[in-house]
């Protein structure tokens, strides 16, 4: 049909009512509007659903960095190398280079104020020996050692990075020694 006798079939009274009535292509219409949509909510389920189990495992690493670590009475290179890599397997299947690890011990003297005694990373920089460490109020108790674990982990999604930019996800812990009032590091 060329275009001319669809615009003269369009223009008589008849035809008009008729293309009102027709809901033949109405199912295609309403699909080709609503795809769209579908898939942002399908792709955007996707990296909520990612996000949150990469963030679920940061918050695992962190448990198991501190908790090992406040297991120990004294820690060598190899044991703390041992336990950065036990750390790091906690993330699998996620790829562990966006991940950066510290550990630190601290002291917390007489007055409250907290000091880096010792600390260990993977993919960042450890804490200077003797800086200072800020603690929550709650945690910092005078004349105390307290073995603090943090993990971050730089998540970029695969679909959204554009609107969202990269995560940072992390987490904290704090605990106590258990088998002594400090853990030593060789």
């Amino acid at each position: 049909m060329s275009i001319l006798r669809l615009a003269r079939a369009l223009r008589s009274p008849r035809s008009g009512r008729r293309f009102v009535r027709d809901r033949s292509g109405l199912a295609a219409l309403e699909f080709a509007l609503i795809l769209p949509i579908m898939v942002l909510l399908y792709l955007g389920g996707f990296e909520a659903s990612e996000a949150f189990m990469i963030n679920r495992k940061v918050t695992h690493a962190t448990s198991v960095l501190g908790d090992l670590v406040a297991q120990a009475e004294e820690i060598d290179d190899e044991q703390m190398s041992n336990i950065l890599d036990a750390v790091t397997a906690v993330m699998n299947p996620y790829p562990i280079e966006d991940m950066n690890i510290v550990v630190s011990g601290v002291r917390i003297d007489d007055e409250g104020e907290a000091t880096v005694v010792w600390s260990d990373a993977r993919n960042m920089s450890a804490y200077r020996e003797g800086s200072s460490y800020d603690l929550p109020e709650e945690i910092s108790r005078p004349d105390t050692f307290i073995v603090a674990a943090e993990v971050r982990y730089e998540y970029t999604p695969t679909f959204g990075h554009t609107l969202t930019g990269t995560l940072d996800l992390h987490d904290e812990f704090y605990l106590r020694p258990r088998l002594q009032n400090e853990v030593e590091r060789d």
